[in-house]
């Protein structure tokens, strides 16, 4: 039986014996370790002066009605490298993060699957459920952040509201913080740790949000013919 599939694993800098290198293996090393909270690196991100809480339910509104969003990210890892690169997300169920050379690793989500292309190998890539994944509960059709037992921490840290979510059926599988500005709404970052204690950060750019995206972008298939050919 496998086990859930992690943005700490996703994202941090490790390498995976038998298959992918780089930052993105840790999405397959999260089918082998769960996920929980990381703590945050407030010093990275430009916030705005205190502002109160924002509620819960506008961050459900605020992420439903995120259509498409593209920034630059910045990622910190659980040995304190740093990995840069790309996301693209169209919501609901797909996103796509292309890092930057020397890695250049590529992970993409679409049609319920996560592929993970390793750019030192030309095998196919390594695919798993996206449900098994923490950004799942922002790609999601339908965010609701009130609903029963999947917001365990919401506070405002004089300069941000944070959420700290987990999945309500798989409260073992960890949480995620989601790190919120005001004025307006915004999603700065998320941080995340697993059940071992492995931290990794993910700190986001400029939004460039509601704009057209290439459906190419999350078509694991189309990807993997490209590199094929």
């Amino acid at each position: 039986m496998s086990r859930p599939l992690t943005q700490t694993h996703i994202l941090a800098k490790v390498w995976n014996p038998g298959g992918a290198t780089g930052p993105a293996a840790c999405y397959i090393r999260g089918m082998n370790r769960r996920f929980a909270l990381l703590a945050p690196l407030a010093l990275l991100l430009p916030f705005p002066a205190a502002a109160d809480i924002i509620p819960l339910s506008d961050l459900s509104d605020y992420l439903n009605g995120l259509t498409t969003l593209e920034t630059d990210f910045t990622q910190v890892n659980a040995d304190g490298s740093i990995s840069t690169g790309k996301i693209f997300i169209q919501r609901p169920g797909r996103v796509r993060f292309e890092y930057a050379p020397p890695d250049a690793s590529l992970v993409i989500a679409g049609a319920g699957s996560v592929g993970i292309f390793d750019a030192k190998s030309n095998q196919p890539p390594e695919r798993y459920p996206l449900k098994k994944t923490p950004l799942n509960l922002i790609l999601a059709d339908d965010i609701n952040l009130g609903q029963a037992d999947m917001v365990i921490g919401h506070i405002d840290d004089g300069t941000s509201t944070r959420v700290l979510a987990q999945d309500p059926e798989y409260p073992e599988y960890g949480t995620i913080e989601l790190v919120f500005t005001a004025d307006p709404i915004q999603l700065r970052q998320w941080v995340i740790t697993d059940d071992l204690g492995t931290q990794t950060t993910v700190i986001l750019g400029e939004l460039t949000e509601g704009g057209k995206l290439d459906p190419f972008l999350f078509d694991i298939a189309a990807e993997t013919e490209k590199r094929a050919n």
